[in-house]
């Protein structure tokens, strides 16, 4: 049993993020070590002791509350933004989501707590949302899944692209014909893009008029093969505002995170070379898909 005990440990010390179960009474009954390093609290002086007062926050105060029963599997469910205090006394910003656990006939038996650093999720480069919830919640969607893949390479996964794409003409469209024009135009182009993805793709909005995909590619150029798919996809798609038809087309970013003895190498690097490479495309004329590899700066061919 103490054989089992301590395999348990050491797989919960292996979790890169915070991780902490806590008994009914809310006093703790483990405290990975990824929690101790980002809170300044030793598992042992925490273990059979309420969570302290600073630490509260990770399960009220915002953070995201999920109900996991037995066999239900675990939820694909990002955290929620909120404030905890570091054991010296500096505050500290996460990404905090609590599981409620409960036994077969529904009685609450304790929470699992799962937080990371929120820092890691704002300094990755993104669009502008304005007001829209929708797409926010996209991004915040994306950059948990962007965190995750980008864990997996790091750790020997494999390899994987970035597609950051723009719609040409969604500027001009909002500033002539108004938001809801421009937000019609872009439901039909990711409909149209939609039609190009694999089944291990991921596509969402990364900002007002930009979609982002995570591709699960092997090399720079499939991934730029794959962008022009999409690309000549995108203006397929027939957009008609009162009558008139609008031309489509899209930029396409492409960034792919291969391991070439660039110890540099971050996700927020991977991801604004994408930008870059986007923003070019649409400099030369949009309607065209450039590799990050092209841009100074980005990534080596």
């Amino acid at each position: 049993m103490n054989d089992r005990t301590e395999l348990l440990e050491s797989a919960f010390d292996a979790v890169p993020e915070g991780f902490a179960v806590l008994g009914a009474e809310n006093d703790v009954v483990l405290w990975n070590r990824t929690a101790e390093a980002l809170t300044g609290y030793a598992g042992m002086e925490l273990l059979t002791r309420p969570v302290p007062d600073g630490l509260e926050p990770l399960l009220a105060g915002g953070a995201r509350v999920v109900e996991l029963r037995p066999g239900s599997g675990s939820p694909a469910v990002r955290g929620a933004r909120v404030r905890v205090l570091h054991k010296l006394g500096h505050e500290l910003p996460v990404m905090s989501r609590v599981l409620v656990l409960r036994d077969g006939l529904g009685a609450r038996i304790g929470t699992a707590v799962i937080f990371h650093p929120a820092e890691s999720l704002d300094a990755l480069p993104h669009g502008v949302t304005g007001d829209d919830g929708d797409v926010a919640a996209s991004q915040a969607d994306l950059q948990d899944r962007l965190n995750q893949k980008f864990e997996d390479f790091q750790r020997g996964g494999a390899p994987f692209g970035v597609l950051w794409i723009g719609v040409d003409q969604a500027h001009e469209l909002r500033k002539t014909h108004g938001g809801g024009a421009c937000r019609a135009m872009l439901a039909k182009v990711q409909r149209a893009l939609a039609v190009g993805l694999r089944p291990s793709d991921e596509m969402g909005r990364w900002g007002e008029d930009e979609f982002l995909v995570i591709a699960h590619e092997r090399s720079a150029d499939v991934l730029a093969a794959h962008a022009q798919v999409l690309a000549n996809l995108a203006k397929t798609a027939d957009f008609r505002w009162w009558g008139d038809r609008v031309p489509v087309t899209v930029s396409i970013g492409a960034a792919q995170a291969e391991r070439r003895g660039d110890d540099g190498l971050t996700l927020a690097r991977l991801l604004e070379c994408a930008r870059k490479a986007m923003a070019a495309s649409m400099r030369e004329g949009g309607n065209r898909v450039q590799s990050a590899e092209g841009e100074a700066g980005c990534l080596p061919s």
